[in-house]
């Protein structure tokens, strides 16, 4: 009978990680290292120097057609028409109740690679667990309302990877391997260009409160471009990550995780996205819903302080004048504060900074204050 992990995808890193001690786990459909070694060792490496990932099985979709931006901005809570050449945006997909779909990052790249044959104006990468489900709504959303828009959707997921260097450390690094023009693009720009000498997409994004940049760089060229990273970033006290630290990483930076923070239960408004949302003066699937949901008491996203060293894990209840009030979704021990975090979602009368709650840890109550989101900043 053959082995489960023998029906999982593989990025392009997949055999060098296997080969260097990273330990690999079912990641929605796809064996990716957990860790290398120590996860604190490798968050820490992150905070402080330059951090590697390997994000190949994030989904990458190249938006195609004349109507390309028109029909995201159709789909997408953020305002995409009006996108210029360079710019990346965050937003998310919602469903007509407003509940999330996903949480994705629209990139309108500057410039084109001239060795893609037919190259996308715009990218949409979105959750690994969602490509599928976003491939399909997109698929089904493409004539909204009496509009059929001139666009296709490529999934260029399998026929890329995606690298990401993380840290106060990461633009120098990779800046040379790029003459010279990561450190001229703003955060939140990206444009085509070569690394290596290697035609990629660079981008100055990530997910992990630190500065840094991810490259889009054909299958057949990820194993150089990841090894020329690491040694550089080796020799300032780098090293390469897994998904264990990054999702520490990502809490500590109060961002929400799809699975955990964010669902289709879930609208962004609940989740503290609301710059995320443009409602005015434009229409996309669930503007409508959304409206309504302003005036709406839900649960609400908060930041979690937790006294003593034990962590809260998803599920927890949340008590306040001992009442459940809410759940926690994500919680960790934190490297950087030497102190338990967690988010979750609450009540809005349990919700303000400051409030007391107790969280309830297999039966062990413990004290919990609600605190500002994010956890950490960088250059605070």
């Amino acid at each position: 009978m053959p082995s489960a992990a023998a029906n999982l995808a593989h990025t392009p890193l997949h055999d060098w990680h296997a080969t260097h001690g990273g330990r690999l786990v079912d990641f929605a459909g796809w064996e990716m290292p957990v860790q290398y070694g120590s996860i604190v060792d490798e968050h820490n490496a992150t905070r402080n120097a330059a951090g590697l990932f390997d994000i190949s099985h994030m989904g990458r979709l190249g938006i195609h057609g004349p109507d390309a931006a028109k029909f995201l901005d159709a789909i997408v809570t953020r305002r995409i028409d009006n996108m210029k050449p360079g710019q990346i945006r965050y937003g998310l997909v919602c469903n007509s109740e407003g509940g999330i779909l996903d949480d994705v990052l629209v990139y309108r790249w500057e410039g084109q690679l001239q060795s893609m044959p037919d190259p996308p104006e715009f990218h949409l990468v979105v959750n690994a667990s969602n490509r599928q489900k976003i491939i399909a709504w997109m698929t089904d959303s493409n004539t909204y309302g009496q509009i059929e828009f001139a666009a296709r959707v490529d999934d260029l997921t399998t026929s890329t990877a995606m690298i990401a260097l993380q840290g106060p450390r990461a633009i120098e690094l990779v800046d040379p391997f790029c003459d010279g023009e990561l450190t001229s693009l703003r955060y939140y720009r990206g444009r085509a260009t070569q690394v290596l000498g290697h035609d990629c997409y660079l981008s100055r994004t990530g997910y992990t409160g630190e500065d840094g940049c991810e490259i889009i760089c054909p299958e057949e060229n990820a194993v150089e471009i990841w090894e020329t990273l690491l040694d550089v970033a080796e020799e300032v006290g780098g090293c390469a990550v897994g998904l264990a630290a990054r999702d520490t990483l990502r809490l500590e930076a109060g961002m929400p995780l799809y699975g955990h923070e964010l669902s289709e239960n879930i609208t962004p408004l609940q989740a503290g996205l609301a710059f995320a949302v443009n409602l005015a003066d434009r229409d996309f699937i669930g503007h409508d819903a959304l409206v309504v949901s302003q005036s709406e008491s839900r649960p609400v996203r908060v930041g979690l302080q937790l006294d003593g060293r034990r962590a809260a894990r998803e599920g927890c209840s949340l008590l306040y004048e001992d009442k459940p009030v809410g759940t926690v979704t994500s919680g960790s021990y934190s490297p950087t504060f030497e102190r338990p975090l967690a988010m979750g979602y609450v009540k809005p009368v349990a919700s303000a900074i400051g409030t007391p709650l107790v969280v309830d840890i297999r039966g062990t109550q413990l004290p919990a204050t609600v605190v500002p989101l994010p956890f950490y900043e960088r250059g605070k």
